[in-house]
């Protein structure tokens, strides 16, 4: 942990584990924390979260409503499973005899009596009930009746003055619908926590989180996805690879075919990635497949992220092939998740890969980066959320394997929207060509930092018995163009 955070008292956990360890440990003790963010950005759903905790641990806890009623913080505590046994809540929502024509003020204005009275009411229970945890629902409805900058300002820092000295760790939350929204909380806060709510043009929102102050903390700074689930707030932390330098000794890990070791090179190096590309059909993902049923066969663990292809059908082409990589899950060496680009932000997914990678797993397999790219909101942010994967991978020790699309068939035209080329430490390619009035394919190895490799170009055939790796295709050029011009008498022209 970084010296800053050496001198902190004692933590107390936020009942989220991401977003403690975003706050290098959770929430210093006796402090007053600011969350704030739109409405729906579930800052009651975190609030509740953080006195669940403490109740976990038998601390004395208290929600202080100024908005939602009693009624309401229990269906949300409901909705996520959670029991508000041991929670003490103090309601101070006007009753309705508000509107009586009888309760209206004549000589003073409203907000000289009702910040005085809801004040009161707000260190009565604090004193009443002694709490360690205590959340303040919402600040706004405070601003609002304080009216004017000074006096809000003054009436924070007394209360947090007030809660200090009873040894609270306290919530406020603002749902900056008061009308005027400034930083006066801010500047008062130990530290400050903003929840944003991100709406796409096609698939589920996006919600992200950001500590924008925390005093004496180096905490892990930028933008942090999260989402809401049955069960609460899940934080997924940005991933920053530096964090997790671990080194190795590297292994080659074999493909399982001899002649494709010996076109890469003896293997696929660990702690390296490798992109394979060419066009849809080519088989891309039968070839990433490969290496994995060759590591699952020597016992090793692996996990297979799919963005495109049905997990059920994957499983099925490959056993069609002699690929049985339904056995290897049923032995636990293998984990296939079907990703949903529309519905996943890229945090969560990083966090999917992590996780199997806590877990054992050797062998990643990304299909396809087309699909990542889906999942990544703002796509000139790609090549660095994609960097920060592979290196954190690499650092660890896993081999990745990545599959990207090319569009177009043959031709000089072929491209693909994502250039990975030079992140990746390995570059196979698989082409079409025409030969002899039929389309074949090419396998061929442009890049290899973990070592030599052959500069041949294949012959790559898919058949019923899997993958078959040819000899060398000689007497002719132009094959990654899809269209090959024969040497003229050439003798030694291969294509079987």
């Amino acid at each position: 942990m970084h010296a800053q955070n050496e001198q902190s008292t004692q933590f107390l956990s936020s009942g989220i584990p991401g977003l403690d360890s975003i706050l290098c440990g959770g929430l210093t003790r006796d402090r007053l924390y600011l969350i704030e963010g739109e409405p729906g950005t579930g800052k009651t759903t975190l609030a509740l979260q953080f006195l669940n905790e403490g109740v976990r641990h038998g601390e004395a806890v208290l929600y202080i409503t100024l908005a939602e009623t009693m009624v309401e913080l229990r269906s949300v505590a409901h909705s996520h499973g959670w029991s508000m046994e041991g929670m003490h809540i103090e309601e101070l929502i006007p009753s309705e005899d508000m509107l009586s024509p009888d309760q209206q003020y004549t000589i003073f204005h409203p907000s000289e009596i009702e910040l005085g009275n809801t004040t009161q009411r707000i260190v009565a229970a604090i004193e009443r009930y002694q709490p360690r945890r205590v959340v303040l629902d919402s600040l706004s409805e405070l601003q609002l009746l304080a009216e004017s900058p000074l006096r809000y300002r003054r009436q924070v820092l007394a209360l947090k003055q007030y809660l200090s000295s009873r040894n609270c760790t306290t919530l406020f939350l603002d749902d900056r619908t008061a009308l005027n929204t400034d930083l006066q909380v801010r500047s008062v806060a130990h530290g400050v926590i903003t929840l944003e709510l991100l709406f796409q043009a096609y698939g589920s929102e996006r919600r992200r989180l950001r500590v924008v102050k925390y005093r004496g903390i180096a905490f892990s700074g930028g933008s942090h996805d999260y989402r809401i689930v049955s069960g609460g707030l899940q934080v997924y932390p940005r991933l920053v690879a530096a964090h997790s330098r671990v080194t190795s000794p590297r292994r080659q890990l074999s493909s399982g075919l001899a002649e494709l070791d010996q076109l890469i090179g003896g293997g696929l190096e660990e702690g390296m990635s490798t992109l394979i590309a060419g066009p849809s059909g080519t088989g891309k993902s039968t070839l990433a497949a490969q290496f994995t049923h060759a590591a699952t066969r020597r016992g090793e663990h692996c996990a297979m992220f799919l963005f495109e292809e049905a997990r059920n059908n994957m499983l099925n082409r490959c056993a069609g092939l002699g690929m049985d990589l339904n056995g290897a899950i049923d032995q636990g060496l293998l984990t296939v998740q079907q990703i949903d680009p529309a519905e996943l932000a890229p945090g969560q997914f990083s966090q999917a890969v992590v996780d199997a990678v806590d877990r054992g797993a050797k062998v990643v397999v990304i299909d396809s980066l087309n699909g990542y790219l889906n999942a990544v909101p703002d796509e000139r942010f790609l090549a660095t959320y994609l960097h920060e994967l592979l290196t954190y991978l690499g650092q660890r020790g896993v081999v990745t394997i990545l599959v990207a699309v090319q569009q177009g068939m043959i031709g000089a035209g072929m491209s693909t929207t994502i250039d990975a080329s030079y992140i990746a430490d390995n570059v196979v390619m698989l082409r079409y060509f025409e030969a002899n009035g039929e389309v074949r394919q090419a396998i061929s190895v442009f890049k290899k930092r973990g070592g030599a490799h052959e500069r041949t170009i294949r012959r790559f055939k898919i058949g019923a018995t899997g993958i078959q790796v040819g000899p060398v295709l000689k007497g002719f050029h132009g094959i990654l163009t899809g269209v090959p011009t024969y040497e003229v008498n050439a003798s030694n022209v291969v294509l079987d």
